[in-house]
């Protein structure tokens, strides 16, 4: 589906055009989806000592957690395709935050794991927003969009590590500045019980209000909502869409894309769901704390990994599209294969680290490495098949959930969790040379740098050389 008019500069500080709403609406409603898809994942010690879960039932948890996603995140891109993304994510945000209050009420583990496995559909939303910002803006920029708008995204996985621990510890016995013993906050005297199911229930309150703000500040389009231009007929009726989920799956480089995000984004979701609680039972820093302070402490460590999301991801996507510039569609694989196969070598390395001080540094290298990998991977995906945008986008990003599954399989008890960690290393290294199975035609290649052309014209003037200068600039 081509739509015209695509911005083709990012204007950071501006809310004034429909292109950049649609920007930080859609990263600050992915923001909220991740606060609230992981916002328990910090708490777990603390549910797991109410509810004696054993080290299996954890590690189902993990698995439950992010595995609807892969359903969900296939239905979603074949709806955006169809309704666009704007009602999309108001109906995935406001129908997401039920489950996510609803875990508030469970009291036991199956009930638990119904919810926690519900939970899962909102991370469908970050096929809106890759879907939503590459309808928006213009190949010269959209690898730098994508990754933004999902890195800052993704960036909630990182604070709620931080903020939920604190809301528990202020509906407890207080919250206290990271890494220090000083208390900043009095508590309110809730019981642990209470106070985390509480704290889930204003997570999920935030995702619905978010929902609604989305229908009214946002469009599908930059000349405006799916269905009024197809009563105009400037874009192709419904039923133009239909079989481009087909083509999508018969395309070999878009599985190669959805086994390459499972070694990304799959490995990123894995982390945020077992990083605080393998802080506290692996490193000895945590042992002789009380149960809240510890979930404090360990939830401010675990926060540096989702931390890098402010610039981490936005460089895969920016380099993505420095080497879609200066080598053509190509160039945005080969850099892809780098960055991921230094995250496979970087996660090796982590696993075999058990002084904290040594480990916080290394898992800030890991991060960097992992949340590039994925905004390179999200440079490519609008270029494979432009008229299956969100069936492609829905597909590949299935592909980082997948990869969540079947890294949590690891990590239910089997074996020690720094073995688990050090063996998805290894795989993900393997699955680097998956990127060799991404290529491009010469007729799309020459496709891509005509649209490059013209973007790069409309920004800075058709100009004599002005690609070259712009190339020269980098």
């Amino acid at each position: 589906m081509e739509v015209t008019s695509k911005a083709t500069r990012i204007r950071l500080f501006s809310v004034s055009t429909p292109q950049m709403r649609a920007f930080h609406m859609t990263w600050f409603a992915f923001f909220l989806c991740f606060f609230a898809w992981f916002g328990i994942a910090p708490l777990m010690k603390v549910v797991r000592d109410e509810m004696a879960l054993t080290q299996s039932q954890i590690g189902w948890l993990v698995i439950g957690s992010v595995s609807i996603t892969v359903v969900a995140r296939l239905l979603i891109g074949w709806l955006c395709d169809r309704i666009g993304p704007r009602l999309a994510y108001t109906w995935l945000l406001i129908v997401g935050s039920l489950p996510v209050m609803g875990i508030g009420f469970a009291q036991d583990f199956e009930t638990f794991l119904v919810f926690r496995l519900l939970i899962g559909v909102i991370g469908a939303s970050f096929v809106i927003t890759q879907y939503h910002t590459s309808v928006m803006f213009a190949p010269n920029v959209v690898g730098t969009a994508n990754a933004t708008t999902a890195g800052w995204g993704n960036l909630g996985g990182g604070v709620t590590q931080l903020v939920m621990p604190i809301v528990l510890g202020i509906l407890t016995v207080g919250a206290y500045i990271p890494f220090t013993n000083v208390q900043f906050l009095p508590g309110m005297g809730l019981s642990d019980a209470v106070a985390w199911r509480a704290a889930m229930v204003i997570a999920g309150a935030m995702c619905a209000l978010v929902g609604v703000a989305y229908w009214f500040l946002t469009q599908d389009a930059p000349e405006g909502n799916y269905k009024a231009l197809r009563a105009a007929g400037k874009l192709p009726p419904k039923q133009s869409v239909k079989g481009s989920f087909a083509a999508a799956t018969r395309d070999p480089r878009v599985w190669a894309l959805f086994l390459i995000y499972g070694a990304c984004f799959g490995i990123e979701l894995t982390v945020n769901n077992v990083l605080a609680l393998y802080f506290i039972d692996y490193f000895d820093f945590f042992q002789s704390m009380g149960a809240i302070q510890a979930v404090q402490w360990a939830g401010a460590a675990a926060m540096l990994f989702g931390l890098m999301n402010v610039f981490a991801r936005t460089l895969g996507g920016a380099f993505g599209d420095v080497f879609g510039r200066r080598w053509g569609l190509t160039g945005r694989v080969r850099w892809l294969f780098m960055v991921l196969l230094a995250e496979g070598l970087a996660l090796m390395f982590f696993s075999q680290l058990t002084v904290l001080a040594m480990a916080l540094p290394a898992l800030i290298v890991f991060s960097l490495c992992v949340q590039m990998a994925e905004g390179a991977t999200y440079s490519v995906v609008p270029f494979i098949n432009k008229k299956a945008l969100g069936s492609v986008a829905g597909i590949v990003g299935a592909g980082g959930n997948a990869g969540a599954v079947a890294a949590g399989f690891l990590f239910r008890g089997a074996i020690p969790w720094p073995t688990a960690f050090f063996v998805l290393g290894a795989l993900v290294t393997l699955v680097a040379f998956a990127t060799f199975a991404v290529r491009f035609d010469p007729a799309t290649e020459t496709d891509a740098r005509e649209a490059l052309d013209a973007a790069l014209a409309e920004r800075y003037g058709a100009l004599p050389g002005a690609r070259d200068a712009v190339e020269a600039a980098g």
